[in-house]
């Protein structure tokens, strides 16, 4: 996957994201503000003020990727998906290699993620949120 934005910064993991929960926009995050703190498969930052350095990020990146194994439980993944939800991650991406899909979900305009758009192989996604990116999905389930 190449991404070339010199706005933005792509970080795979292993990269703490440190998060909260509902309402909360803010830059920087105190200590004592942090409930939780997850690793994404893939970010991207573009607002460098919430790198707190190369492996930890304090606040919802803009786009985050998360590539799913067989161990992943549908808990895990409702989890994840309400705390990106609820954290403000423009754009969620879920891998599922077993089935060669990709769901992209966007906040709306009411902060709540959508019905997903669904990627099959050979198909390019090109997101949203970062204008420019494109990729073929088969690079992705490469991965």
């Amino acid at each position: 996957m190449l991404f070339k934005n010199k706005d933005c910064k792509v970080l795979i993991a292993p990269v703490d994201v440190r998060l909260k929960g509902k309402p909360f926009r803010k830059k920087k995050l105190r200590d004592d503000e942090i409930t939780t703190v997850v690793q994404p498969d893939i970010i991207v930052v573009c607002d460098e003020e919430k790198l707190r350095d190369e492996r930890s990020v304090d606040g919802a990146p803009e786009l985050v990727v998360e590539i799913l194994s067989p161990g992943n439980t549908r808990t895990e993944t409702k989890y994840k998906f309400d705390l990106y939800e609820e954290n403000g991650v423009e754009e969620y991406w879920v891998v599922y290699p077993e089935f060669k899909q990709i769901h992209v979900f966007l906040l709306n305009e009411n902060d709540a993620y959508g019905k997903p758009v669904i990627y099959e192989a050979n198909e390019n996604i090109r997101s949203t949120v970062l204008k420019g990116l494109k990729i073929p999905t088969n690079d992705i389930f490469k991965l």
